[in-house]
């Protein structure tokens, strides 16, 4: 069973200036999958209406931690995380915090577009259905419509709404997985690889949607793609072996990191 412990329910956090404004506060992260230790001692803030990347070689723990971030490791028996783990300086493993509610501000975009076996319109009001954000129909095909826009996929299908979300192209079901993701309003989006499977000029789509997005949402992205971090992240997280080696500012990181083993792994030494 999925379990949190060494968690302090009345652990406080300094109060950050506005340049260093924390939505996101990680303390002492540990993962266990069994006898497992996935992941080791990671601490980081996490800024709002910003792109986090994480970056570092496959297996490094970096989509562990991602997962972490709004309990979905909650879903796999043998999965164990300890430390803390706040979300505007709330403890999101407290008893109290009903993991479904938390899913709605923290949304999740995964590796390969997922679009539910529904209509267009369907895939997105689904989730302010299932969390009562409408009360009219009315109120419902704003929602759909205003989160198709965001998505940057509204003038593509606005005459074909009816018609399955499953017969989009590869990208455009990514950018209604997007749209999906913020019907219900999160507040923070993760991102798991989500160009991994997709073509070139999809992925500048999607990477032209993140940039957008980061002014209302913060953002954080796993990517094995050193440029794509480049281009879309202000800060970047390098993971190692189940450590956090090092975060910083994006633009230092990939100019003049402070450990050897990101800058092996920027220059494609290892990985």
């Amino acid at each position: 069973m999925n379990s949190i412990s060494s968690m302090n329910t009345t652990t406080t956090t300094t109060k950050a200036s506005p340049m260093t404004e924390t939505k996101i506060s990680a303390r002492n992260v540990q993962v266990y999958y069994g006898e497992k230790h996935a992941l080791r001692d990671v601490s980081i803030e996490i800024r709002p209406r910003s792109v986090t990347a994480f970056i570092g070689p496959s297996g490094c723990g970096k989509s562990t931690f991602l997962r972490c971030l709004n309990r979905m490791n909650d879903t796999i028996d043998s999965c164990r995380v300890e430390g803390h783990i706040l979300i505007d300086g709330e403890n999101i493993y407290d008893a109290k915090v009903d993991p479904v509610q938390l899913r709605a501000k923290v949304g999740m975009v995964f590796q390969k577009p997922n679009p539910f076996p529904k209509s267009i319109y369907e895939n997105v009001a689904y989730g302010p259905r299932i969390h009562g954000l409408a009360r009219k129909k009315s109120e419902l095909d704003d929602i759909v419509a205003a989160s198709l826009q965001k998505a940057g996929l509204w003038n593509e299908v606005k005459d074909r709404l009816h018609e399955s979300g499953t017969g989009l192209s590869g990208g455009q079901q990514q950018r209604l997985c997007i749209a999906r993701a913020v019907a219900v309003s999160p507040e923070i989006i993760l991102m798991d690889e989500p160009c991994s499977a997709l073509d070139p000029i999809a992925t500048a789509k999607v990477e032209e949607l993140i940039h957008e997005l980061r002014t209302n949402f913060t953002i954080v992205i796993v990517t094995h793609s050193m440029q794509q971090a480049a281009r879309v992240s202000q800060r970047t997280a390098m993971f190692h072996l189940g450590l956090l080696v090092e975060e910083n500012d994006t633009d230092k990181m990939f100019t003049n990191p402070d450990d050897q083993r990101t800058q092996d792994y920027i220059m494609g030494r290892f990985g």
